[in-house]
């Protein structure tokens, strides 16, 4: 007979891709020497460690990040050097970008490649704010021309928000799936079976974390496999937030828990008035989270201790905000609130003509959130004071928006799809689904993910010759050294 386990792994014919290692490319070199990078992949602005061995010994040696010269080192008596540091350029888009080492003699050469992307881990992503501060694709001058560039339907809503990984995109459907998809092309690499419904998945080291809607938490490996399996025994819409070897949860049985999350194992939970759908924030040791019973909790991260709680006057679905000392957050009391990181204290509250379910996005000192009055409203974080609002058809409650590089994108109950310039309010670019969207999007790597309730996700980028490349692999010959630059020290 089959098991639980096998029976519930991932299926699809090309699962076993998830797995297989990027080809690397070999280093083009004069001699023999070599160089290696630490990390070899990173969003912009990556410090990368760079190290080689091989050269001509006590050789100065340029350092390169395409062709821009960024350190000087110096071999030592066996042609090596350990440790150079340089950056990853904040304009480094998508894609392979090249780091060159030469000698100042042009004798000897070698290359290593830097994969320039970013992940979206989970729903808030690692910052809790759902701000992507590296998008340097999308911009509020070409996001109008953005086209759907695939979709891929599932057997019912998707109401889940997409983690965005290593080039793969997980997303769960009211079909009892998790879905593991092709970033490019949308092709299915594989898909996981069980009671999954709203409940969007978190993404660490190599495992994908989702609750279920017959009261489990469960674990899998980036190929499918089973890790482990926590019953909690109550419905779950919360979506995990994992910090510092922890999975937080919200469930329908007005608990909050904090899971191992190497094994699953109970750390601690905590009891609210009623039922939490809202989506743990964790930030400085705190797990901040709304409740239906109205109230916003600051728990130990530790130890489930209450810190304090704030009543508002009606139910939180909203899931909070950090940023500045602060949490953020909606309720169905039809206000926005702000309220100190640490105490707890109001610091402003802006109230909108209905409830308000969206989450906010809180970006160079604005906040962004949707409420059930079929606007979106831009706030001041420090004061409240409106800065702009825009009218959609409509407004469901659970729709969050996503800010990058100067657009705000958000879903609707009206079917579209939105993005808006993040200073003024102003239409950019909108997307008609077949259903509304409550799904919150991630905006990666030049491309935006969503879900719809029409049994869709999918994928929205920039025509093909208008999204910026990474420049090609650069011939060493052509490189310049920057002759100001002073030889850095090594670490042995």
């Amino acid at each position: 007979m089959t098991s639980k386990a096998d029976h519930r792994m991932w299926t699809g014919k090309q699962a076993g891709l998830i797995g297989i290692a990027i080809l690397l490319l070999a280093g083009f070199c004069f001699g023999q020497p070599t160089v290696s990078l630490s990390p070899k992949d990173g969003p912009p602005t990556t410090a990368l460690r760079v190290s080689g061995s091989g050269f001509t010994p006590y050789a100065q040696l340029d350092i390169y990040f395409d062709s821009q010269d960024q350190a000087l080192a110096v071999a030592d008596a066996a042609g090596a050097f350990n440790q150079v540091a340089i950056q990853a350029p904040k304009s480094a888009v998508p894609g392979a970008h090249w780091v060159s080492v030469i000698e100042r003699s042009r004798h000897l050469a070698a290359q290593d490649r830097f994969q320039v992307s970013v992940d979206w881990t989970e729903y808030h992503t690692k910052d809790m704010r759902r701000w992507n501060p590296y998008e340097n694709v999308l911009n509020v001058d070409n996001v109008g021309s953005l086209q759907q560039l695939w979709s891929y339907h599932t057997a019912d809503y998707v109401y889940s928000s997409p983690a965005v990984v290593k080039g793969v995109v997980y997303i769960a459907s009211f079909d009892g799936h998790v879905y593991a998809l092709d970033c490019g092309t949308g092709t299915k690499l594989g898909s996981y079976a069980d009671h999954f419904r709203q409940s969007s998945p978190a993404f660490l080291n190599g495992v994908v974390y989702v609750g279920t809607y017959r009261g489990d938490v469960v674990a899998l490996s980036r190929t499918g496999g089973l890790l482990w399996d926590d019953s909690i025994g109550y419905e779950i819409e919360s979506s995990p937030t994992i910090a510092n070897g922890v999975v937080y949860i919200g469930s329908y049985c007005c608990d909050v828990y904090a899971l191992d999350a190497r094994t699953g194992g109970l750390l601690w939970s905590y009891h609210t008035g009623a039922e939490v759908f809202s989506s743990p924030a964790v930030a400085d040791g705190v797990v901040y989270v709304g409740s239906l019973d109205g109230n916003v909790y600051a728990l130990d991260a530790n130890t489930g201790t209450k810190l304090w709680g704030y009543a508002t006057g009606g139910a939180v679905w909203s899931s909070p905000a950090v940023a500045y000392g602060a949490i953020y957050f909606g309720s169905y009391d039809h206000n926005v609130y702000a309220l100190n990181a640490k105490t707890g204290a109001l610091l402003w509250s802006y109230t909108t003509g209905w409830a308000i379910g969206s989450s906010p996005a809180v970006a160079n000192g604005v906040v962004y959130i949707g409420s059930n009055d079929h606007y979106v409203y831009a706030l001041d974080a420090r004061t409240g004071t409106q800065l702009w609002n825009y009218r959609t058809g409509a407004m469901e409650e659970g729709a969050s928006p996503t800010v990058a590089n100067g657009v705000v994108y958000i879903g609707s109950e009206d079917h579209n799809m939105y993005a808006l310039n993040a200073n003024t309010g102003t239409l950019l670019w909108s997307y008609q689904t077949g259903e509304m969207i409550v799904s919150s999007p991630a905006v990666v790597n030049g491309v935006v993910y969503v879900g719809s309730r029409d049994g869709n996700v999918y994928a929205f980028g920039l025509p093909k010759g208008m999204a910026p490349q990474p420049p090609k692999r650069p011939d060493p010959k052509t490189l310049r050294p920057d002759f100001s630059l002073k030889p850095v020290s090594t670490t042995e």
